[in-house]
């Protein structure tokens, strides 16, 4: 069965068997943006030249190398039968929030199986090593923990700190550390755990009262403001890290040895980072200037903060450099389909892309010619770079670079032929076309496969779609369609999912919103009942990294702002995140 036939079914399967090109009008009710605006970083990150440390990067690295080695004898410690689920569960936290984690994967493994070991009581421990009953951020901690490592831990933890009305006790309502890990922690909910839901609403607020009464002292009070934001399971990790830094110092019984460590690591990463950003952007001047598509957005340096929030560790280097490229080149195909093609046009550009041969240029306007050459020559390279056992990856990522692109023609036709889809028809299509999907396996293609995690079954899984990442696409989709509504769209572009809702329940704008809302934090329970249940272990690495790529949109569309079609709107984090010291040498 050809794509568009595959395409065509499941459309129909949705849409309960109905035409999905059946003649309706559509209702276009949002303000229409006038093209993208240019980068606003032009050759920034081409030209940048840090100024040099008094330190050298080799006497950094010998200073942190030394410092990991004093870390690990603390976990060591930590694991032993002495300490308790608290200091553990507290140990671990800080590692993760400090963006240092990566260096003892196996050390917090270890404390991680233990303190699930004894949630389920089979630990043996010594006295002092289970969670008191009253203690609302350790129990809420270990809850996150273990859910957010893909370890079961059941909802009924939150049991004991109900009334018997079912309702948490008022008592709670002052203590601002465990409200915060309450609220954090209830963001892992999976569909139906209503405990969990209240769990929200009840912290969410006292949190908010607290705030506004300023009842709340640093560094607490920053943390209150950026979870009532985005809340930490949801937050890019480097972005978390780069917070937390400049706040640990200030927590109740930090650890000079860790927070050194994480300055310096920062620092280490960040100096990677730079030059990572500044041979992209001579590869995009290059690649952008030659294709001469001027319409579409010129955005990799949002790209490639995007992609530091799937992964920003060193040993990722190769893979944030590949899943940048194709990103970058997806995002030209977007706005080819959205802004510039005809519908003839984007019926042969399809057609071209699902050959992927050199001949098919002859199919395409002359505007495409440069683009669809350097587009399969960009995939050569990238297959050329890998080892001999990892090419197949690509494979993959054209695959799925395929797929992608029949959706972006169905949704061309829709546009062409003022089709308006249900909601249900209009959410499956669409949360392909974000490109989430699409980017899965783009987003293992480089890893190195030291630690199992790009493996065929892991290519597989992901190029199936299962439910966490068509879940994750939904998020995607949900969130850029309320910004959609509230900023702006393209002519051309398909009405979004408000004004999809708007019309089918008689709705208007900001009923729509809330739902569209409503319907991504139902996305979000999909995505985290897989990582505890459906995600085999042998997966949860890789399906770990495409969280992280779900994970980021939620800083792109802050607010109900696209900043990263905007990118001005992105600016001031991504200073932030590459160019703001995190400490004086």
């Amino acid at each position: 069965m050809s794509g568009s036939s595959v395409l065509a079914t499941e459309v129909l399967a949705v849409n309960g068997g109905s035409s999905p090109l059946a003649a309706a009008a559509v209702v276009t009710t949002g303000p229409l943006l006038q093209g993208f605006a240019p980068s606003v970083w032009g050759d920034f990150f081409i030209t940048y030249a840090p100024s040099n440390s008094q330190r050298s990067e080799q006497c950094r690295r010998e200073r942190a190398e030394a410092l990991k080695g004093q870390v690990r004898r603390k976990l060591v410690k930590a694991t032993s039968r002495i300490s308790s689920v608290a200091e553990m569960v507290v140990l671990v936290d800080t590692l993760e929030r400090l963006g240092i984690d990566n260096h003892f994967r196996h050390e917090i493994a270890a404390m991680l199986h233990r303190v699930h070991s004894e949630e389920h009581g089979g630990g043996g421990g010594a006295a002092g090593s289970h969670v008191a009953d009253d203690d609302l951020h350790v129990t809420s901690l270990r809850f996150r923990l273990l859910r957010q490592h893909g370890l079961g831990i059941s909802a009924d933890v939150f049991d004991k700190f109900r009334d018997n009305g079912g309702s948490f006790r008022a008592s709670l309502s002052s203590d601002a550390r465990g409200l915060l890990s309450l609220y954090n922690a209830a963001h892992l909910a999976m569909p139906g755990e209503e405990v969990l839901d209240d769990a929200i609403a009840f912290s969410r607020r006292h949190l908010r009262s607290m705030k506004t009464a300023g009842k709340l002292r640093s560094p607490m009070a920053e943390q209150v403001s950026r979870a009532l934001d985005i809340p930490l399971p949801r937050t890019p990790r480097r972005l978390e890290a780069m917070r937390y830094i400049h706040e640990y110092g200030d927590e109740p019984g930090f650890d000079g040895v860790v927070l050194e460590l994480a300055r310096l690591d920062f620092e280490l990463v960040k100096s990677l980072h730079l030059r990572e950003l500044k041979a992209l952007s001579l590869w995009w001047k290059d690649f952008y200037d030659n294709v001469k598509l001027s319409y579409t957005r010129d955005r990799i340096v949002e790209v490639f903060f995007w992609v530091s929030g799937v992964y920003y560790e060193e040993e990722y280097s190769r893979a944030r450099i590949m899943l940048a490229k194709v990103f970058g080149l997806i995002t030209l195909m977007d706005d080819t389909y959205d802004v510039q093609a005809t519908l003839d046009e984007c019926c042969r550009f399809n057609e071209a892309i699902q050959r992927w041969d050199n001949g098919a240029v002859s199919l395409l306007p002359e505007y495409m010619h440069a683009y669809y050459i350097k587009l399969l020559s960009n995939f050569d390279e990238m297959e050329n770079s890998l080892e001999p056992n990892e090419k197949h990856r690509v494979s993959y990522a054209i695959t799925m670079y395929k797929q992608l692109s029949e959706y972006y023609l169905q949704e061309a036709r829709w546009s062409s032929h003022r089709y308006l889809p249900s909601f249900a028809e209009h959410l499956y299509v669409s949360s392909i076309s974000s490109g989430i999907p699409a980017l899965a396996p783009a987003v293992l293609m480089g890893v190195h496969d030291g630690d199992s995690v790009a493996t065929k079954e892991a290519l597989e899984w992901a190029c199936a779609i299962p439910d966490l990442l068509l879940a994750s696409g939904e998020v995607g989709r949900l969130l850029n369609d309320i910004a959609a509504w509230k900023v702006g769209k393209n002519r051309k572009d398909v009405q979004s999912l408000v004004e999809t809702y708007m019309t089918e329940h008689g709705a208007g704008g900001d009923a729509a919103v809330a739902a569209v809302a409503a319907a991504s934090e139902r996305a979000w329970r999909r995505i985290n009942r897989a990582c505890v249940e459906a995600v085999e272990p042998a997966l949860l690495p890789a399906a770990q990294l495409l969280v992280n790529l779900t994970s980021t949109m939620e800083v792109v569309y802050l607010g109900g702002k696209d900043g990263y079609t905007s990118g001005s709107g992105l600016k001031g984090v991504i200073t932030d995140f590459l160019l703001s010291p995190v400490h004086d040498d």
